[in-house]
């Protein structure tokens, strides 16, 4: 799921580019992700909350925020370089950011169809700050209306897959999808 949360993460970034909203690569870039992978993080928990007892949802909520710290400290010490020393890892920073940001996004409400109105425009407002001004008019409506109503679907979609107890079909491996090479 950490993976997942990554690439939704990623896809969101992506998706505001589109929208000509500027997020340069470099620090802005990365803030803008930390932003939304707490986010995501969050609405991980809470349909993990939905699903299973406490001591396996403290046990998927730790595991998952770590391995989303890591995989972000990857790419963030890749494009910006590790911090310079006496600084805070980036792995760090990002999970004190979670744990700053937790109870925040805990005074908000989770349905069956996704955080409430409160929850969404809190990640908004946080990203709104990130913005450069000419932005800040019109973000909190992009990712209120078109970014995290996509980004939710996918992770309840990825989620019901991970946890599905049905049988999953079984995949043809590659040799069986291979024409064979001819005379």
């Amino acid at each position: 799921m950490a993976f997942i949360a990554w690439r939704v993460a990623q896809n969101m970034l992506k998706q505001m580019r589109v929208a000509h909203f500027d997020i340069d690569i470099g620090e802005s870039y990365f803030a803008f992700t930390r932003e939304v992978l707490v986010f995501l993080t969050q609405v991980l928990d809470r349909m993990a909350y939905e699903r299973m007892g406490t001591d396996d949802r403290s046990a998927f909520i730790t595991a998952l925020v770590k391995r989303v710290a890591e995989i972000l400290q990857d790419n963030e010490d890749g494009l910006l370089g590790l911090p310079q020393a006496g600084q805070p890892s980036h792995f760090e920073r990002f999970i004190d950011l979670f744990n700053e940001l937790a109870d925040h996004y805990g005074e908000f409400g989770f349905e069956n169809s996704g955080p409430d109105f409160g929850f969404v425009r809190y990640l908004g407002h946080r990203i709104e700050g990130l913005m450069p001004q000419k932005d800040q008019r019109w973000v909190l409506d992009q990712v209120m209306a078109s970014e995290v109503p996509d980004a939710v679907a996918y992770l309840q979609k990825a989620m019901e897959g991970v946890l599905s107890t049905e049988p999953r079909a079984v995949r043809p491996s590659r040799a069986a999808r291979v024409a064979p090479l001819g005379d």
